[in-house]
């Protein structure tokens, strides 16, 4: 296949061809997610769950069951020094709704980059992630249905292949450098998913000292209760329970729940009766912190962040300091600069694999940096672990307020992942002398 770019791309195939690095082929391998995709209109709906599946019809476009594995594609670049450069396209558990794209399937996305991207990377030098990571990105635009998860792949491999040009392999430091950020690189805190194990998940989290927890995975009524009862009785038994198995008082975890909406369902969409709802839960979480991630979905952007900017107010109104964390329609780096400009929220999760190239997220996370908000560096149960260890060098280069531990449900592994791999940069950096940690 011929080798045609605009003349422009010329700027990305360097001014010193002695020191380039570039392209030479494209590979791409279908994988598995490590959970599942799921419907979550038919799970809000009624679906009931029958041992690791649920019974019911898909309701969401792009699923043929209410729960299908969650798949990946590995893309792999080969570059001229014989190097390969790898990054994971993921996509989020509940994909095909809030605002997000509809799942993907692996093979048929494969393909796709093998066929119709590869031609137009072929000869691009790799030492600036930024400007490569920009290019592809719109190439991708103009050729695939899955734009976020394919960018979100291949800007992986793009970053794995500055950090290998500049010579140091550290992914975080391309960061740093790149976006000019001044700060050191440092350690943020993690935060664990529990997954549906949220008694033994969370045993594991106390004994291990993560510093926020547990997420819940809170995604039915029946998790919330009438009036928020079940969610307060859930909270009175973490507080105890980290009293309870805690190896010393200096461990007070923050208390991060996602709801997915569901306090304002139980509240019949009313704000003043989520407040209400919030308020019992803060008063059960002291003395630890509690956020709340996604107290009610509004139906639409421009909606979100009224809704929980209203919310916001008359929390703080009453005195509260639960922390309000948005998602669900927070998919791109233009809306998270919505809702931070609104002042709608204390932080916003930054859900990586919706936001597509990695360029996209850090961009987010500095603008939220910029707005006094908070960033929690995101993404999902249904990531691999090179994905999960890319974004975990942006966490640490641009000081997110805290990160997942990510991929699956299981706990352990995606914190093993993620801690790892932070820590692994740290000494790095200071054994390279390339930052003061």
């Amino acid at each position: 296949m011929k080798r045609s770019h605009p003349w422009w791309l010329l700027l990305l195939k360097v001014e010193d061809m002695s020191r380039s690095i570039t392209i030479q082929k494209v590979i791409a391998s279908p994988g598995v997610g490590s959970f599942f995709f799921d419907d979550q209109a038919a799970i809000k709906a009624g679906a009931q769950r029958d041992g690791a599946a649920y019974k019911g019809k898909a309701q969401t476009p792009g699923f043929q069951a209410v729960r299908e594995p969650a798949e990946s594609v590995s893309v792999m670049l080969v570059l001229s020094d014989g190097y390969i450069a790898k990054g994971d396209c993921a996509s989020v558990q509940y994909t095909g709704v809030g605002g997000r794209e509809p799942r993907f399937h692996a093979a048929q996305l494969a393909a796709q980059i093998e066929q119709n991207l590869a031609p137009q990377l072929w000869g691009v030098d790799v030492r600036s992630f930024r400007r490569t990571a920009g290019y592809a990105e719109k190439v991708i635009d103009g050729l695939f249905e899955s734009k976020r998860a394919a960018a979100y792949g291949v800007s992986q491999a793009l970053l794995d292949a500055a950090a290998h040009a500049a010579g140091h392999h550290l992914m975080a430091q391309v960061v740093k450098d790149e976006w000019g950020i001044e700060s050191q690189l440092a350690a943020v805190p993690i935060y664990g998913q529990c997954g549906d194990e949220r008694y033994t998940n969370v045993d594991k989290m106390i004994l291990k000292r993560v510093p926020v927890m547990p997420h819940g995975l809170i995604n039915t009524r029946e998790l919330v209760g009438a009036d928020g009862a079940a969610l307060e009785t859930y909270i009175g038994w973490l507080r105890a329970r980290i009293a309870q198995l805690r190896s010393s008082h200096d461990y007070e975890p923050v208390i991060h729940l996602d709801v997915y909406g569901l306090i304002g369902a139980v509240a019949a969409g009313s704000i003043d009766k989520t407040a209400d709802i919030i308020q019992r839960l803060e008063s059960a979480a002291g003395p630890h912190l509690l956020r709340i991630e996604h107290p009610l979905d509004a139906g639409g952007r421009d909606a979100q962040i009224a809704a929980l900017a209203k919310l916001r107010q008359m929390l703080k109104a009453r005195g509260s300091k639960v922390g309000i964390i948005a998602d669900e329609w927070a998919n791109t780096a233009e809306d998270v600069h919505l809702f931070v400009k609104a002042g709608a929220v204390d932080m916003v999760q930054i859900k990586t694999p919706d936001l597509g190239s990695l360029h996209n997220s850090i961009d987010a996370i500095l603008d939220c940096h910029q707005h006094g908000v908070g960033p929690v560096l995101g993404g999902t149960c249904a990531e691999t672990d090179l994905s999960a260890r890319a974004t975990t060098n942006i966490g640490v280069a641009t000081g997110v307020t805290q990160m997942l531990a990510k991929p699956g449900m299981g706990f352990d592994e995606g914190f093993n992942i993620v801690f790892n791999e932070m820590n692994r940069v740290l000494r790095s950096a200071k054994a390279l002398n390339l930052a003061d940690v």
